[in-house]
């Protein structure tokens, strides 16, 4: 069995090498936003799938996760939870049926703080990437190829390009009027029927939970556009000389792609919270009593109005069954809650009771009763 002709090494064929260059799109594209924070996404690289980043629109803000945000006392309701608070809380992390309370308080200017993580695994992407272009520019000119020298410095090129295109910087909306308001807590409910109940202030509340995560872009839409044409003219043109490289750059060129390919799909595998510096907000877990992890939704969402003694974020978030029975049976949940033990108090280091109360018969009995009054 031959691989190779009489020539040997020479004979080997990579015009295929092009190929690699516009592999791996979807790992590259996880991570763009929280990239192009960082001044890293500037340096002149090596990146896989380079178009990508050559999007004709740009995200005006951070993808939301699916679930509800309810203000516990305000009445507010969104039927999306933003970008950092997910990740802030690690939604999805929470098992189902899992009720867990956090206090949220923040330490410095959130809005000029929240930004890239400086050493994240993403700025060692872009690092890998501009030594692995460093050393093929250095091939190229000891071994006198002008196409693969042409074809680093335009590939390099355009993810500098592209950089500035996407270059952004975060913006929370402040809270502007200083009126009395109710109480700021939040709960959070995702679909896989967990709660997350947060303590918090206005202003905490306002910049992570309620106003959308705006991208301020360093260029206009227009300058984007152009920006976007001409690097697709640059990456085109890098791939065709990088097909007429010499056989030892294109060798050079396709162990690089792979082994950025693989080093994206790791990264892109990580937890996408490693890539954020959130140290402007300060995270405490408050604790009570029995497991964070129910067995069913309705115990699940009997401790989450134990904890927050109000049952009026039920009806504004439609967060459980519309019936007759259920009503009665939140009615009761709010009257047990308000009169139980579970107050709020600022240790976060106590574990705090919650009243005691059969919330399993007294839907039985809820659902019984309602039912025997429709058939009447």
């Amino acid at each position: 069995m031959k691989f190779l002709d009489t020539d040997g090494y020479q004979s080997l064929q990579l015009d295929i090498v092009g190929f690699l260059a516009i592999l791996g799109e979807s790992s590259v594209l996880v991570q763009s936003q929280v990239a192009a924070l960082s001044y890293f996404f500037l340096l002149p690289r090596l990146v896989p799938a380079p178009q990508a980043l050559i999007r004709t629109s740009r995200p005006e803000r951070l993808e939301p996760s699916t679930g509800k945000v309810v203000g516990a006392y305000s009445g507010g309701f969104r039927d999306r939870v933003n970008h950092l608070a997910h990740l802030l809380h690690e939604g999805n992390t929470l098992p189902a049926y899992s009720v867990r309370c956090e206090k949220v308080t923040y330490t410095t200017n959130v809005s000029s703080d929240v930004k890239a993580r400086l050493f994240g695994p993403i700025t060692w992407l872009s690092i890998l990437g501009f030594f692995m272009s460093a050393a093929l520019l250095g091939l190229a000119i000891a071994l006198n190829d002008g196409f693969a020298l042409v074809a680093i410095l335009a590939l390099s090129f355009l993810s500098t390009l592209v950089g500035i295109g996407n270059r952004w910087s975060l913006k929370l909306k402040k809270r502007m009027a200083d009126r009395a308001v109710p109480p700021s807590d939040v709960v959070l409910n995702y679909p896989n029927g967990s709660f997350l109940i947060i303590k918090c202030d206005e202003y905490t509340a306002r910049q992570l939970y309620w106003h959308p995560e705006e991208c301020d872009y360093m260029v206009g839409p227009t300058a984007y556009r152009a920006i976007s044409l001409c690097g697709t003219l640059i990456l085109m043109f890098g791939v065709i000389c990088l097909g007429n490289a010499t056989l030892n750059l294109q060798v050079g060129f396709a162990a690089s792609y792979i082994i950025l390919n693989a080093a994206y799909w790791v990264v892109a595998a990580l937890p996408a919270k490693w890539n954020w510096d959130l140290s402007s907000y300060c995270v405490e877990r408050i604790k009570y009593e029995g497991p964070e992890q129910m067995e069913t939704f309705t115990e699940a969402l009997w401790k989450a109005i134990a904890i927050t003694q109000t049952a009026h974020w039920v009806s504004v978030g439609s967060i459980a069954p519309v019936s007759k029975g259920w009503e009665n049976w939140i009615k009761e949940a709010e009257h047990v809650a308000q009169s139980g033990p579970g107050v709020w108090d600022e240790k976060a280091d106590v574990v705090r009771e919650l009243p005691k109360w059969d919330y399993n018969n007294a839907l039985t009995e809820h659902l019984d009763e309602a039912s025997a009054t429709n058939k009447v």
